[in-house]
C-alpha cells in the first residue's frame, strides 16, 4: 500500500455511506455518490478529498459549472453548494473527514494515480503529469486550483486555443472599399466635435467632446471584417441581429465572388434560429429596397437557405453525442452567424469550433447577462464578461477611426494586459430601443443590481408591469393563465377559443387549414407562464397540470388521455430524424382532413412543419415553461414566477431572462415578500478556467 501524504487519511467506509445519504435525501444526485463509489473502487487509497470532491464536482457539473473552484468548496462550502438549512448538520459531519487547510485537499487529490495534473505540483514535483487517461484533472493556476471532469478539461482546452487562433487570425481587407460601404449601409450620424488634430503629438488618438455617441453596430461590422471570430453582445432591443444583417451585406459587397459566398445562419433553438432568419430577411429587405441595384440582396438572402438549430447545422445523429461534421468533415461554409449564444454550452462550442473551416468567419451573438445553458459551461458569458469596459489598444481605436468613421472613448481604451486579443474582436452594443419602455427600465435595473428602483418601478406603474398580491393564490394564478389580466389581452382562452372556432373550410382545404393553424400557434405565442424551477406548487410540472384542469373546467380542452387539440408541447430530446430538437414548442391539433389525426404543428418564421403524435415520444406540455427553456423567445405577456422552496437557485440572470422576454406587459408572481431583493442580490457566476486559457 503506497504512503498517504501527511495530512490525510484513507478513507472511512463511513465517509461513501455519508455521501449515498445525502443523495437519499436529494442534496446529491445518485449519480454523484455514484462517482464518488467509483474512484473508492479504482483506488482503494483514496483520500477523503478526493471523494468528497469528485461527487461535489458531478453535483456542480450539474449545476452548470465547468470545473471545482477547490478554494471556494474549503472556505466556503455552504455558500457554494446551496444547500438547505436542514442539510447542515450532515455536511458538519461530511466535513469532519476532511483537511481545514487547501493544501490539505490538494495533497489528497495529487496523490492519487486518478488525477492528472496539469500547471500544478504532481507528487513527484512535475508541473504537468503524462496524460494517461485520468478521470479527473487538476488544473488552474497554484493560486485558484480548479478540479475537471477529463471531458470538460478538454473542451476548454480546446475552446480557448480556437478562440485564440480566430481571433489573431488577420484577415486582409480593402479598408477603403470597406469605408465605403459602411458608409452606404448605417445611415449618417452627427459627427462628435473633436479638436484639432495638431494639438495631439504625431500617431496619438483624438479627443472625443463629452457626450458624442459612437455607432456600435457599424463598429461592430468594421471589427468583424479583421478576424474570424467577433463577438456581439447586447440587451434587448440594441439590434444584434440587425447589424449582424448589415455585416452580411458588408461581407457580400466586399467578396471577390458574391454569388459563391456560403453562409449558414445558426441559433440553439429551432425558434431562435426561424427568428434570426426572419430578422435578416427583413433587414435585407429593407437594406435592399435603400441600395436599389448596386447590391442585389434579394439573391443573397435567397441563396443563404433556412436557418438551423446548432444541432442540426452540425449533423446531429441519434444515439450518440457526435456529430456528422467535425475536424476531419468541416462544414463547407464561409460565414456562420449564431444567435442566442448565451445558450450555447461548452462541449456545443467546442463541436462548432471544431467543425469550421480555418477560413470559416464565426460571429457570435448574445446577450452576455442571459441565463446561460442548462448544460455545463457560461462560453458568451466567459468571452464577453468585461465588454462593457471595451479594452481597445490604440490599433482597434485607429482601424475604428480609419474603416468605421468611429472614435472611441478613452474611457474604453487600455494597454498591457487588459488590451487582450479577445477584447479587440468584443462589441457590446450600448443602445437599447426597449430599454425606453418600464419593462426595460425594469430589466436594467435589475441587471445592475438596483434592488430598490427595480421595487419602485413595479409599486409606481402598472400600466406594463404588475406585482401580484404577495402570496397569490392558485386560484388567482390559474386565472391569470386563462384571461390575462385586465388591460391585457393575451391569456390561454384567446388561442384556444381559435382553436375552438375552426372553420368549416379548414377542414379539406389546405391553403385555409394552414391558416388556421398559423393563426393558433401565433396566438399561444403571446401569453406564456415561466417558472423559476420544475418541482413545487410553483414548478412548471403543477401548474402545468393544474392550468391543463382549469381550462379543461372552463370548457376549452378536452383531455381524454395524453393527446388532445391545443395541448402545447414542448420537445424534450433531439430527434433528427424528424426534425424536432430539444426546445421546439408545438400545438397539437387536428391534421387536414374529415377524420384526420392529431398532429404537433411547429412554426418557423412563415413556413409550417408537423410530426404525428403517436411518432413524438419525447415532449412534455407547455403551459409553463422554464426561464431557460424560453430563452430564444418573447411574448406580448410573460408571466414570472418565483416559489418560495427554490429561493436559493433564484439568481439575478433568472429574473433579468424572465422579464425580458416581455414584449409588452410583465407580471411578477412572489410566493413570499422579499425573493424578488434576494434574486437581484445574488449574481450567478460558473466556476470555469476558461477566461485564464484566454489570458483575460
Amino acid at each position: 500500500m503506497k504512503p498517504l501524504p501527511p495530512g490525510t487519511q484513507a478513507a472511512e467506509p463511513s465517509l461513501l455511506d455519508q455521501l449515498h445519504s445525502c443523495a437519499n435525501q436529494g442534496w446529491l444526485r445518485r449519480l454523484d455518490s455514484a462517482l464518488a463509489a467509483f474512484m473508492l473502487e479504482q483506488d482503494p487509497q483514496a483520500a477523503p478529498t478526493l471523494l468528497v470532491s469528485s461527487a461535489i464536482l458531478a453535483q456542480m457539473e450539474g449545476r452548470g459549472h465547468t470545473c471545482l473552484a477547490l478554494r471556494s468548496i474549503v472556505t466556503q462550502p455552504q455558500e457554494l453548494l446551496a444547500w438547505p438549512d436542514l442539510a447542515q448538520p450532515a455536511l458538519s459531519r461530511l466535513w469532519q473527514h476532511l483537511p481545514a487547510e487547501l493544501a490539505g485537499w490538494l495533497d489528497g487529490l495529487r496523490a492519487s494515480p486518478l488525477v492528472r495534473c496539469v500547471g500544478q505540483q504532481g507528487p513527484a514535483g512535475q508541473t504537468d503529469a503524462p496524460d494517461a487517461g485520468q478521470p479527473l484533472v487538476l488544473g488552474g493556476s497554484q493560486v485558484e486550483p480548479l478540479l475537471y471532469l477529463r471531458r470538460y478539461w478538454r473542451y476548454e482546452a480546446e475552446v480557448a486555443s480556437a478562440v485564440l487562433q480566430r481571433v489573431t487570425s488577420s484577415q486582409s481587407l480593402d479598408q477603403a472599399l470597406a469605408r465605403h460601404w459602411l458608409d452606404r449601409l448605417f445611415e449618417p450620424r452627427l459627427e462628435p466635435r473633436l479638436e484639432p488634430a495638431d494639438k495631439s503629438p504625431p500617431g496619438t488618438l483624438r479627443p472625443v467632446a463629452e457626450g458624442a455617441l459612437v455607432d456600435w453596430q457599424k463598429f461592430a461590422c468594421a471589427v468583424a471584417l479583421r478576424a474570424g471570430l467577433t463577438v456581439i453582445t447586447g440587451g434587448p432591443g440594441t439590434g444584434k441581429t440587425y447589424t449582424a444583417a448589415r455585416l452580411l451585406a458588408l461581407l457580400f459587397a466586399l467578396h471577390d465572388q458574391p454569388a459563391g459566398l456560403r453562409v449558414a445562419l445558426a441559433a440553439p433553438t429551432g425558434k431562435a434560429a426561424a427568428r434570426l432568419r426572419q430578422t435578416i430577411d427583413a433587414s435585407l429587405q429593407e437594406l435592399g429596397a435603400r441600395l436599389g441595384s448596386s447590391l442585389d440582396l434579394t439573391a443573397f438572402a435567397q441563396r443563404m437557405g433556412a436557418a438551423k438549430t446548432l444541432h442540426a447545422l452540425l449533423g446531429a445523429r441519434p444515439d450518440t453525442r457526435q456529430f456528422r461534421f467535425h475536424a476531419g468533415n468541416l462544414l463547407d461554409i464561409d460565414i456562420v452567424i449564431v444567435d442566442e449564444a448565451s445558450m450555447i454550452h461548452l462541449e456545443m462550442m467546442a463541436a462548432l469550433l471544431r467543425a469550421l473551416p480555418a477560413g470559416a468567419k464565426l460571429i457570435l451573438l448574445g446577450d452576455k447577462d442571459q441565463l446561460a445553458s442548462v448544460e455545463a459551461g457560461a462560453v458568451l458569458g466567459e468571452l464577453c464578461r468585461d465588454a462593457w469596459a471595451g479594452h481597445y489598444d490604440l490599433c482597434t481605436a485607429r482601424f475604428a477611426q480609419s474603416v468605421a468613421a468611429q472614435t472611441l472613448p478613452p474611457a474604453l481604451l487600455a494597454q498591457g494586459a487588459l488590451a487582450t486579443p479577445l477584447a479587440q474582436q468584443t462589441v457590446m452594443l450600448r443602445t437599447s430601443r426597449r430599454f425606453g419602455n418600464l419593462i426595460g427600465q425594469l430589466a436594467l435595473a435589475v441587471n445592475t443590481g438596483e434592488a430598490q428602483a427595480a421595487l419602485n418601478l413595479i409599486a409606481n406603474d402598472q400600466s406594463q408591469v404588475l406585482q401580484l398580491a404577495e402570496q397569490p393564490s392558485l386560484r388567482s394564478l390559474l386565472g391569470l393563465a386563462l384571461k390575462g389580466r385586465p388591460g391585457t389581452p393575451a391569456g390561454y382562452a384567446e388561442y384556444l377559443t381559435w382553436v375552438q372556432d375552426r372553420p368549416p373550410g379548414s377542414r379539406t382545404d389546405a391553403q385555409q387549414h394552414a391558416a388556421w393553424v398559423k393563426g393558433a400557434l401565433q396566438s399561444f405565442e403571446r401569453f406564456r407562464i415561466l417558472c423559476a424551477v420544475h418541482d413545487s406548487e410553483l414548478g412548471t410540472k403543477s401548474l402545468n397540470q393544474a392550468v391543463q384542469a382549469a381550462l379543461a373546467q372552463a370548457g376549452l380542452v378536452s383531455p381524454r388521455g395524453e393527446w388532445y387539440a391545443g395541448r402545447p408541447v414542448m420537445v424534450t430530446r433531439n430527434d433528427p430524424e424528424l426534425g424536432v430538437f430539444n426546445g421546439d414548442v408545438g400545438l397539437a391539433l387536428p391534421g387536414l382532413g374529415p377524420q384526420a389525426a392529431l398532429r404537433v404543428y411547429f412554426l418557423d418564421g412563415e413556413q409550417l412543419r408537423s410530426v404525428s403524435v403517436g411518432r413524438l415520444a419525447h415532449v412534455e406540455t407547455a403551459f409553463a415553461m422554464s426561464v431557460h427553456k424560453c430563452q430564444g423567445s418573447e411574448f406580448l405577456h410573460t408571466v414570472l414566477v418565483l416559489p418560495q422552496w427554490g429561493e436559493k437557485l433564484l439568481t439575478r440572470s433568472l429574473v433579468y431572462t424572465g422579464i425580458t422576454r416581455a414584449r409588452q406587459f410583465f407580471t411578477l408572481v412572489q410566493a413570499q415578500a422579499g425573493l424578488l431583493e434576494q434574486a437581484i442580490a445574488r449574481p450567478s457566476r460558473r466556476a470555469s478556467g476558461l477566461r485564464e486559457r484566454l489570458g483575460c
